[in-house]
């Protein structure tokens, strides 16, 4: 009796010092982030001290003073350098917690938005916009990416089979599917254009570019980022249970198949208005997630967070090494995090080839 008490006594205790270790890890992650962000807005051909950056924040968010610096320097900070900043932290939580969730729901560490055809679904969309409808506004490109996104996951579910024959192998199967045959379809389109400068473009972007960020495009991933991050933290005990499989799942009253299927269409949602901003940024939905796990553990309402901020960290240095490494040229910033992820997906291979079934 009094072992079994000892024995409850340690569990909670443990349980109360993971959250207090989460809840410090979130706060250092939000701390790193801001300044991260306050760095990547100092570098660039204008070299400008960091607290000036800060200075010229604070003036433009709270209204804290003028300073004495100039005209251009405040252009530069926030019209140039704070909306490509914004998109990178909006777009990197959204993709890292995108791949957080779709690892869940799939029961396989190596699903992401790439390998379960999201990504593919978006670039599709955008594509048939630029180079057959001739282009149109940033609201018809996010549209576009949004309905090549969901229709895209309606795919792979379909091809995946009856919720009873649907493991995890089948769903990275049927998304590598979907994702080869929407490539090919975006590739014979971009091959097919008579306009060599908007194939250029369509290239360019599904490496990933955070050059021309519209602010349309900025607000509605910013909207959409905040809304779906919010409700998948809110979400994260079930998302618990449907890691653990679908018989704890109904045994905690939850259809799994029904839940598993909503949220990937919200998830879909999510990284198709992402996609239509910043193109195809592979990579931060498939290492970010394992990384917040090991400094958090497996508790969605720590993970989700966690690697929103990770997200976030990486793809706004990513996009600064892109932006500078080769001045004047830019390089997409999706070449930096495949350099990034590529060595990380190899290893994690090695680990779970054996049991990726």
């Amino acid at each position: 009796m009094f072992a079994g008490t000892d024995t409850t006594d340690d569990v909670v205790d443990a349980i109360r010092r993971q959250r207090r270790s989460g809840a410090l890890t979130v706060v250092a992650l939000g701390v790193t982030l801001l300044l991260v962000g306050v760095i990547a807005l100092a570098i660039g051909p204008v070299r400008i001290d960091p607290r000036t950056v800060a200075a010229v924040l604070g003036d433009r968010l709270f209204s804290l003073g003028r300073g004495d610096w100039s005209d251009s320097v405040d252009q530069i900070v926030w019209n140039t350098r704070a909306p490509r900043v914004a998109m990178a932290l909006v777009a990197g939580a959204v993709l890292a917690t995108a791949g957080a969730m779709l690892q869940a729901l799939a029961r396989n560490s190596l699903a992401d938005p790439y390998l379960l055809g999201l990504n593919s679904g978006a670039s599709t969309g955008v594509a048939l916009v630029v180079l057959v409808m001739g282009g149109g506004s940033a609201l018809l490109f996010t549209g576009a990416a949004l309905a090549g996104a969901i229709g895209a996951v309606l795919l792979v579910l379909l091809l995946a089979g009856a919720s009873n024959r649907r493991g995890p192998l089948r769903l990275i199967l049927a998304g590598l599917a979907v994702g080869y045959t929407l490539n090919a379809a975006t590739s014979f389109l971009v091959f097919s254009s008579d306009s060599p400068e908007a194939a250029r473009s369509v290239l360019f972007w599904l490496l990933g570019s955070l050059a021309a960020v519209q602010p349309i495009s900025l607000l509605a991933a910013a909207l959409t980022g905040v809304a779906g991050i919010g409700a998948l933290i809110a979400f994260a005990p079930v998302t618990d249970a449907l890691s653990s499989g679908d018989d704890s799942a109904r045994s905690a009253g939850i259809d799994p198949e029904r839940t598993r299927v909503g949220v990937m269409i919200g998830v879909s949602a999510m990284v198709g208005v992402t996609v239509a901003a910043v193109g195809g940024v592979g990579f931060i939905g498939l290492v970010v997630p394992h990384l917040a796990r090991r400094l958090v553990g497996g508790r969605h309402r720590l993970v989700l967070p966690v690697a929103a901020l990770l997200g976030a960290i990486l793809l706004i240095v990513a996009d600064t090494i892109a932006r500078t490494a080769f001045a004047p040229q830019e390089i997409p910033v999706g070449v930096i995090t495949g350099i990034v992820g590529a060595p990380f997906l190899l290893v994690l291979l090695r680990r779970t080839a054996p049991d990726a079934g």
